[in-house]
């Protein structure tokens, strides 16, 4: 079985290729400025539907922009299927020797040690990283040489898990763009942020530059009127309105490791599958790729979806069962 794992399947197609090795999924990028530069993508969390959300932003950032895009998956080990359950098993995080930028959507990971490794070594040369939603709370329960990883939101993004502000599952976000922000690259044809999950308490380093905030909506509707009400924040008990102010829900900061090296960091609050029909949210993680390798951000990237994206709702328990990493090929 692990000889079936470890075989590379080509599989050709009239606009683009994929590579798929069993556990992940390779899309070569086409032409395109990201054309040479490799993007890994990472999905590990039972709540979000990252297993759903990361194929089609590697489609879009392979097939759109050129970049050469690694889906890493949570497997089940006997059965070889996505199961964002499994907690401790991402294989394909070799990946990360040769990447020139890493996107996460993780949940409370516990990846042993021969894993961790290429994630910690990562970030130790300097490179730039994407995290999405639940990556404030990445990991849990390691122990021994990647203990402090526990801490990553905290440390690397400049916030951890804290508390859902907005209600969960009734009260949409909309993105309301820091005041000064607009002229920041990353934010180029970033308009109507929208996303069906709620507002996240959070409050990021000082050194962190805030470009969106998160308006919290009284239903689940884009069109939805902002929340009026009142909520003690969970830092210190102290009453607060709703959305005065708004908790910010896109940052960018530089991350200095042990090793001296600095990391370019992305950090947004949003990025469920159900959030990504948006097309703002989807440009912003766009212009973040380009932003964090180096590259021109375009005037307005194109982010058009790749193929049929029909996104699950968030919720634990709710992934589609029996799926393998082979089912995200591009058609």
């Amino acid at each position: 079985m692990r000889l079936l794992f470890n075989c590379a399947v080509w599989v050709g197609l009239g606009f683009g290729a994929v590579v798929w090795g069993g556990e992940t999924v390779v899309y070569e990028g086409k032409e395109g400025p990201g054309k040479g530069k490799q993007i890994v993508l990472i999905a590990g969390d039972e709540e979000y539907r990252s297993e759903e959300a990361m194929p089609q932003l590697a489609k879009i950032l392979s097939q759109r922009h050129g970049f050469k895009c690694t889906v890493i998956f949570s497997i089940n080990a006997k059965t070889g299927e996505i199961d964002p359950t499994v907690a401790n098993n991402n294989p394909g995080l070799e990946a990360l020797d040769t990447a020139d930028l890493c996107i996460t959507s993780l949940r409370f990971r516990a990846w042993p040690d021969e894993q961790m490794k290429h994630f910690a070594d990562y970030l130790n040369a300097g490179k730039p990283f994407i995290g999405l939603r639940t990556s404030t709370h990445a990991f849990n329960r390691l122990n021994g040489t990647y203990k402090w990883f526990n801490g990553f939101g905290k440390q690397v993004m400049g916030e951890g898990w804290v508390n859902h502000w907005g209600n969960h599952k009734s009260e949409a976000t909309r993105g309301v763009m820091e005041a000064g922000a607009n002229g920041e690259a990353i934010l180029r044809g970033v308009t109507d942020v929208f996303g069906t999950t709620d507002v996240y308490e959070a409050y990021p380093a000082a050194d962190a530059k805030i470009l969106i905030r998160g308006q919290v909506l009284k239903g689940m509707k884009a069109d939805d009127l902002p929340a009026d009400y009142t909520k003690k924040r969970a830092t210190d008990k102290q009453d607060q309105g709703i959305n005065q102010p708004m908790m910010p829900v896109a940052w960018t900061r530089e991350y200095k490791g042990e090793s001296g090296k600095v990391n370019k960091v992305l950090c947004t609050t949003m990025g469920a599958a159900s959030d990504l029909p948006n097309e703002g949210l989807r440009r912003l993680i766009v212009n973040g790729a380009y932003w964090a390798t180096g590259l021109e951000v375009p005037a307005s990237a194109d982010v058009s979806l790749v193929g049929d994206f029909k996104p699950s709702m968030y919720g634990f328990g709710g992934f589609v069962k029996g799926v393998k990493p082979e089912s995200y090929e591009l058609k």
